[in-house]
């Protein structure tokens, strides 16, 4: 189309003859149908490039994988790995935090690994996620564990998230805590939790949309969890395209803490300021995933604990037991498969609820010969 140009003094602008519309200095400008056209080509990236960077990208799974430590906030990946895993009928996730996902364990010593030993059988696969809080958990499940539907799965719920009210989430000094982009943005309000609106609102349009979450991925898998700005500055002459090499990062195979039993550690007993059940947002929050999974046709046994009553004060440890009783009450009101474990021996706690490898082996007896776990698995 001829232009006439107008204007000397300003030669950026332009008169388009026939209908002598004024515009400004752009190369090329599109017509209705280029605008759909274009349009059409961007949702198709925006909807396509996450399928298919899933055929592109290896994803190896093992029966004793777990998410890699360093992938821990990867909620693309994590979602992935679900759907991957869950694809085979007979598969039981076990669901959990750095407890079940094996914080002092090497991966073929968490407690998944000593179910399928015992069992004989390799049907229980390891979706634990290290430092997932039960407000946190409720929001992996919500939002990335769509896929563990109709089907047994195995909810653990550790007491320690409410042993202080800032474990708790409770208090209202801003603290840091794990997984603040799974926790509720808005409603209900979290206490500790001070992030800006404009981030709030930035991690709740995220978690609607597959492609962002996509690019989150890539950049915590391949950038340092950089953005590609902020990469480029520190790499000024490296090539983006090259730092993508289609190779996860890999569960170390050894454990990510020194498997040491916590009487060597000189802990001395501890008395923790346990927050009662009804009061606590952990324990409200676990009980909202529970109930997501069943609404998903899942039928849900819940572990309850371990935890370490070694290093606690006498006086602790009857409060704590209080404690656990109404959670049990509470889980048999409702009819809910579970097992509060006793106390495993001294040596195999790390710490106050992890324990090292002979511990999961422990714990993987109790289940298996607990009534209410065989029930479970026979149903």
């Amino acid at each position: 189309m001829s232009r006439e140009r107008i204007h000397m003094d300003n030669p950026g602008q332009y008169l388009d003859p026939p209908n002598g519309v004024l515009f400004g200095s752009n190369a090329v400008r599109l017509g209705a149908g280029q605008w759909i056209i274009a349009a059409a080509l961007l949702i198709a990236v925006y909807t396509g490039a996450p399928r298919a960077w899933q055929w592109i990208e290896p994803l190896e799974i093992t029966p004793d994988y777990r998410v890699p430590f360093a992938l821990s906030e990867d909620y693309w990946l994590y979602e992935r790995y679900a759907k991957a895993v869950l694809e085979h009928e007979n598969i039981i996730p076990v669901v959990g935090d750095s407890v079940i996902w094996g914080q002092y364990a090497r991966p073929g010593e968490t407690l998944s690994h000593a179910l399928n030993e015992q069992t004989g059988r390799t049907q229980f696969a390891n979706l634990g996620v290290n430092g997932s809080h039960p407000v946190a958990l409720s929001g992996l499940i919500t939002y990335y564990g769509a896929a563990i539907a109709d089907r047994k799965v195995i909810l653990q719920y550790n007491p320690l998230w409410m042993s202080s009210k800032r474990r708790d989430l409770q208090v209202t000094k801003a603290t840091t805590f794990n997984h603040p982009q799974l926790v509720p943005q808005f409603y209900p309000r979290i206490p500790c939790y001070d992030a800006k609106v404009s981030d709030r609102l930035s991690i709740a349009i995220a978690r609607e949309f597959t492609f962002l979450n996509w690019t989150a991925h890539l950049r915590k898998a391949y950038f340092n969890n950089e953005s590609l700005p902020s990469w480029s500055v520190e790499n000024p002459y490296a090539n983006p395209l090259d730092a993508i090499t289609l190779r996860l990062p890999q569960p170390n195979d050894s454990a990510p803490s020194e498997p040491i039993p916590w009487a060597e550690k000189d802990t001395g007993p501890q008395s923790f300021d346990w927050v009662a059940p009804n009061d606590s947002l952990q324990w409200a929050f676990f009980k909202r995933s529970l109930s997501t999974l069943q609404g998903r046709g899942n039928r849900v046994f819940v572990l309850l604990g371990p935890f370490n009553e070694h290093m606690m004060t006498d006086e602790n440890r009857a409060v704590f037991t209080g404690i656990r009783a109404e959670m049990d009450a509470w889980l048999v009101q409702h009819g809910i498969a579970h097992l509060a474990p006793p106390v495993l021996s001294s040596g195999v706690y790390a710490d106050a609820s992890h324990p090292i490898a002979e511990g999961y082996a422990a714990l993987a007896t109790l289940l298996v010969e607990s009534e209410s776990f065989h029930t479970f698995l026979a149903e």
